[in-house]
């Protein structure tokens, strides 16, 4: 098998304790009127002060959306970009969750491109450069800060929809784990599976013929060297401290592995793509309202044993990120001690162990499942083959928290 990786990401990227001291030089290298998207909550806090002081000390001009609401409604992108054209800024500055940096995408690319959020969905619909967005998050999960995607939630379709381009690519991320600090134990820990969910499903996605079409035609092109470097990177540090940082919210250096996880996550699934879990996670965020790390990585578990007969070997390097030794140190031991790890540690934090304590209700099964087997970038793009019969299988073993009724 030959080597084959591509990668797409912004032009810089800042990691460490401080480093969100640097917003106000790394944005003025984009421009002089900055609109930054955030939520209610971050706007109250004296860190967002600061972080307005010190885009202001650059010399920018800065007005502040301060609505952001989460899952980025359709309707609250409009209330954003009409902000925004009232202001006219010529760079966007997410700052706070992944909602306020989809936010902050989705609100640069319609102020320069016009037309409404339909019209980009899918993958390459985007026609050009949109404004540039600087991204800090403030919690480490989405990695949105670095991914090609904004997904936002549309109340005409009761479904979660992506928008993928590589022209929504954050020009800078500033990843400063001191902004996680005082982020809550149960946003640190739906926030932290959900970068483990992106970190695995980008190791065990399908790995395509590398033609030199491939990266031109999809934006998610499966596992590639580089992608697979970021995937095991992401599942060590997650591995090693996500339940530390829940339990002590004060472990600085938990906090810091955590979000070098996620945005190793984040540079991982921003090119090979997710898979299954994402796609059941769509119809069941949509229809029960929670955040969408929470139905993901409950989703995990029954998705990894479902590509389990096509995954050993990665599953067995999944084991060995973790730390792992079974007794059975065969690939298969291996694989069987990852799915059982994931399985823990999401308990250990909280996360549901089956959809049906996310509220999902019993006569949504098959319309889950038909809404999930539609979002075709994703389940193509799932190590083992699903059809139709198939994903009612699995989401009716997720509903029911059946792990050993699928494989």
């Amino acid at each position: 098998m030959s080597l084959f990786a591509a990668l797409r990401l912004p032009r810089e990227i800042l990691f460490g304790a401080g480093q969100a001291d640097a917003v106000g030089m790394v944005t003025a290298r984009h421009g002089k009127r900055a609109l930054v998207c955030t939520d209610a909550r971050f706007a109250g806090t004296a860190a967002f002060e600061r972080l307005l002081g010190a885009l202001e000390a650059a010399g920018l001009t800065v007005s502040a959306f301060d609505a952001v609401e989460p899952d980025v409604p359709t309707g609250n992108v409009d209330a954003s970009v009409a902000h925004a054209r009232g202001f006219t800024p010529d760079v966007v500055v997410g700052i706070g969750g992944g909602s306020c940096l989809d936010m902050a995408k989705c609100t640069a690319l319609l102020v320069r491109h016009g037309g409404g959020l339909a019209d980009y969905y899918g993958e390459f619909r985007v026609p050009g450069p949109t404004l540039p967005v600087v991204a800090v998050p403030t919690t480490a999960g989405t990695g949105s800060e670095v991914t090609p995607v904004a997904v936002v939630s549309d109340e005409s379709r009761t479904l979660k929809v992506g928008i993928s381009s590589p022209w929504l690519i954050p020009v800078a991320a500033i990843c400063d784990p001191d902004l996680t600090m005082t982020c809550p134990r149960g946003l640190t820990a739906i926030a932290g599976a959900d970068a483990l969910t992106h970190a695995i499903e980008a190791y065990t996605a399908v790995r395509r013929d590398a033609d030199a079409r491939l990266p031109q035609e999809r934006v998610f092109v499966g596992k590639g060297a580089l992608s697979d470097h970021f995937a095991l990177l992401a599942i060590r540090l997650l591995g090693a401290s996500l339940e530390r940082a829940c339990t002590d919210g004060a472990d600085a250096a938990a906090r810091a592995d955590v979000m070098l996880g996620a945005l190793a996550a984040g540079c991982a699934f921003g090119t090979a793509g997710t898979g299954a879990a994402h796609a059941v996670q769509h119809p069941v965020g949509a229809v029960t309202g929670t955040p969408h790390g929470l139905g993901v990585a409950a989703m995990l578990p029954y998705v990894m044993a479902y590509n389990r007969p096509v995954s050993v070997p990665a599953f067995a390097d999944i084991a060995d990120a973790f730390g792992l030794s079974p007794d059975d140190g065969s690939p298969e031991g291996k694989a069987a001690a990852a799915i059982a790890e994931v399985s823990r540690l999401f308990a250990a934090i909280g996360i549901p162990v089956d959809l049906k304590a996310l509220g999902l209700p019993a006569d949504r099964l098959d319309w889950t499942a038909e809404q999930a087997i539609g979002i075709d970038r994703l389940v193509k793009n799932n190590a083992r083959p699903i059809d139709p019969t198939e994903m009612r299988r699995l989401v009716g073993a997720a509903y029911g928290g059946r792990l050993s009724a699928v494989g």
